[in-house]
């Protein structure tokens, strides 16, 4: 390992831009002439558009067009849709409801565009789009889930009866119910997993061009990944041929899966450009991403684990009700099915499982990927189960995990995955001792001899990063693949350009991928630069998500360095008269080993582009390009404890300790890791302790919708947390890696939880267990009186 290569607590070179204010972000963005974008949104829940009269709003001042959804489809722009296809138990395919980018004749949730106004400044498209007169015949709505599939409840989509999406399963049902036959104990437990917004600091946005000179659109915008957008634009959108489309995402701050999805704003602002002659571009405000960024979560899971005599795990069985909101996005499917129900065997040797699925419509803003994707769900439900067990066989939550730890690789699980490696004995040594668990008792009377409740939680989670290889997905029913690619150019004074198909937004790309490339050639930082998010730039790639972009995005990376460096030495060896095999590379030297005959790298980069001296049928240059296709998922697993404290008086919890130790497999920049771990923590928290999205039942209305009723955490709500990692390297990717970036808003909900439900002694609360749920439950279990 060199100062700056793999391993290295390196500083983030992309810092210097973003801490002193020089970040290009989408809203930075302007062009001669441009105009501004402001949508027209419904609102109501569920409601028929009778009448639209945009008359008075088009003489309004600076007003250049009003657009509606009825140009939109004399225009031929397709519906939006859901990328991977799921069919029922019965075989049927999923039933996808129509979702134009801008509703013609009925609005399914609050904030749905309805129209859109172009003017030249904000504030004037701002007016007008408050001055377009629409009447409405408002229709029932409908927000619980479990009120959309009863009997008798509107449809929604024509199409979906009973509001069902799917009805999905997976695993062996007749072995499951064998295992409960024979079960000397049962657990069951209820989870309501609750709703989240997406809460990234730069809002979604988009600035779209259309060139007629040339006949060539841009839109820069909010993405995670900039070559779907343009694939999913062109293929199915008919917004404008992928040859004549060019995407660009520039900094993006903060995704966290929100910004995966191919939102109504950008088709909108494309198609727009083109119909008014003129940019437009549209910056959304915080009411609008609380009303339409997709939501994250929403499960309603009745779950139940059965035991041997000896608190062995001999079966699971789940079944779950997953709220969609009132249209299918980009990935939505996959959710709730293959990034859920496939990790519900956990850290655990479960023989038998068994999932049931429903997905259902309701007038809410959509739900898709939020960080984590499905595994936070399938950690809660898994993690939640075992505490509960642990109780009531009176073991310790420790040692039950332990005695059903998997502890061979490879390990197949009864729902699909398969384990590569693993060592889930050492992260939960690793975090006992950091939390000295076995002091917690003592803990425990001294914070009850000064009036509080004390508990310890415990959560041991694993997922399925680098979503997978391609012909895996399909199988499955991903419409796309999952590989990634990347170019690496070497220039003729031996600086290197990488160009990455994966996306940052965040994860700190322009240093780590960097590491790995100054480490291979022995090269100062400085002289390695990192691109990515543009289309025109990059030929093809699939994004960042899943924390696939180490284990998928640096693994093509590496593919191609591999081909540089046996170019390189091929060159070398011909100009130092020596064979390929004695030519190494390192410190920045070209050398024979064993000699002290070299060249310095950038003289083999020269003699590579001069061309004067080269192998013979060799072709100049330095330039290597590659896909990578992975072979497995990486399974990233790790434990987590969280100690509380309570004040029985008022419900107010306080983490007063917070302990993570995670496998990441071989990490590139422990800094960077650990703050991934720190920022995930904090969501995870967020969703345990203080965050959820309510709607109103009767009107659909979103209650939660700004800071003032979503609460959001803050620093004075989370502790000083420990991590640290141990190590298990990845058999199928070349660096060994399986990442990291999901992995503290995996484990932390149940954590939190555990340790509430153990300072309390009863179950009966969900997240968020705020103050007020936290102190009915106190006084519901009679511990309230005991702390007086």
């Amino acid at each position: 390992m060199g100062v700056e290569g793999i391993g290295a607590r390196v500083l983030r070179t992309e810092d210097r831009r973003f801490i002193t204010g020089k970040g290009k972000y989408t809203d930075d963005m302007t062009m001669p002439g441009m105009a501004y974008a402001a949508f027209v949104r419904s609102p109501h829940a569920h409601a028929r558009i009778v009448r639209i009269d945009t008359g008075a709003a088009a003489r309004m001042p600076g007003v250049i067009g009003i657009l509606t959804g009825k140009e939109l489809a004399a225009d031929g722009i397709g519906n939006l849709i859901c990328g991977w296809m799921i069919h029922s138990k019965d075989k049927t395919p999923m039933n996808m409801g129509q979702y134009p980018a801008i509703a013609t004749e009925t609005a399914r949730f609050v904030g749905q565009a309805v129209a859109v106004v172009v003017a030249e400044t904000r504030g004037e498209a701002r007016d007008a789009a408050d001055a377009v007169e629409i009447e409405w015949e408002e229709l029932p709505a409908i927000i619980d889930p479990l009120q959309a599939i009863a009997e008798g409840a509107r449809q929604i989509h024509e199409n979906a009866k009973s509001n069902l999406i799917y009805d999905w399963e997976i695993g062996d049902s007749a072995a499951v119910e064998a295992a409960f036959q024979r079960a000397a104990h049962v657990t069951r437990i209820d989870l309501v997993n609750n709703r989240l917004v997406p809460n990234a600091m730069e809002p979604r946005a988009a600035l779209g061009y259309y060139d007629a000179g040339s006949d060539h659109y841009t839109v820069w915008t909010t993405s995670q990944n900039p070559h779907v957008a343009r694939l999913v634009m062109s293929a199915f959108y008919n917004v404008a041929p992928e040859h004549k489309l060019r995407v660009i995402a520039p900094d993006v701050g903060g995704g966290f899966g929100s910004k995966i999805f191919i939102y109504p704003e950008e088709i909108v602002c494309l198609w727009a450009s083109k119909r008014t002659g003129v940019p437009v571009k549209w910056t959304g405000d915080r009411s609008e991403a609380f009303q339409t960024d997709a939501h994250g979560r929403d499960h309603v899971t009745h779950a139940e684990m059965a035991f041997d005599g000896d608190g062995t795990m001999i079966g699971l069985k789940v079944d779950t009700i997953a709220n969609f909101g009132a249209y299918m996005s980009l990935f939505s499917s996959a959710v709730p099915t293959y990034l859920y129900a496939t990790l519900l065997s956990g850290q655990y040797a479960l023989p038998a499982i068994h999932c049931n699925v429903r997905a259902v419509y309701t007038n809410t803003t959509p739900v898709d990927a939020y960080r984590g994707a499905g595994r936070p769900e399938a950690t809660y439900v898994l993690e939640r189960l075992v505490e509960t067990a642990a109780r009531e066989l009176g073991m310790s939550p420790a040692e039950l995990r332990r005695r059903n730890f998997i502890r061979s690789f490879p390990h197949q699980t009864p729902v699909i995955m398969n384990y590569d490696s693993g060592d889930y004995e050492a992260s939960l040594d690793a975090a006992m001792k950091a939390a000295d668990y076995d002091g917690f008792p003592a803990r425990k009377a001294e914070a009850a001899r000064r009036g509080r409740l004390r508990g310890i939680g415990m959560s041991c989670y694993i997922e399925a990063c680098g979503i997978a290889p391609s012909a895996a997905v399909g199988s499955l029913g991903s419409g796309v693949g999952l590989w990634e690619s990347a170019e690496v150019r070497v220039n003729p004074v031996g600086t290197i350009e990488v160009l990455t198909g994966s996306h940052s937004h965040g994860q700190s790309h322009e240093t780590t991928f960097a590491q790995v490339v100054a480490e291979r050639f022995g090269i100062p930082l400085a002289n390695v630069s990192v691109l990515h998010g543009d289309t025109d730039k990059v030929q093809f790639g699939m994004g960042t998500y899943g924390s696939r972009s180490g284990a998928v995005g640096l693994s093509a990376i590496v593919k191609a360095l591999d081909k540089v460096e046996a170019k390189a030495k091929r060159i070398a060896a011909h100009l130092l008269e020596a064979a390929e095999g004695d030519i190494e590379i390192r410190d920045g030297e070209v050398r024979v080993a064993g000699t002290d005959r070299k060249l310095a790298w950038h003289e083999v980069c020269l003699a590579a582009y001069t061309g004067h001296n080269l192998p013979p049928g060799l072709e100049p240059g330095l330039k290597e390009g590659a896909f990578y296709d992975p072979t497995n998922f990486t399974f990233p697993a790790g434990c987590y404890i969280c100690e509380v404290e309570i004040d029985p008086a008022t419900g107010r919890t306080a983490i007063v300790q917070f302990v993570a130790a995670d496998d990441f497999g071989r990490v590139i920049n422990p800094m960077v890791v650990e703050g991934q771990v720190h920022g995930g923590i904090a969501q995870g928290v967020g969703q345990a302790l203080l965050e959820a999205c309510v709607y109103d039942r009767d009107t659909g209305q979103l209650v939660t919708a700004s800071y003032n009723d979503y609460a959001m955490p803050r620093a004075d709500d989370l502790p000083s947390f420990k991590v640290s990692t141990t190590e298990t390297i990845c058999p199928g990717n070349p660096l060994g890696m399986k990442g990291c970036g999901e992995a503290g808003a995996i484990g932390s909900p149940p954590a939190v939880i555990n340790a509430i439900t153990d300072a309390i002694g009863t179950n009966e609360i969900d997240m968020p267990a705020t103050p007020e749920k936290v102190w009915r439950a106190i006084r519901a279990s009679g511990l309230a009186e005991a702390a007086e």
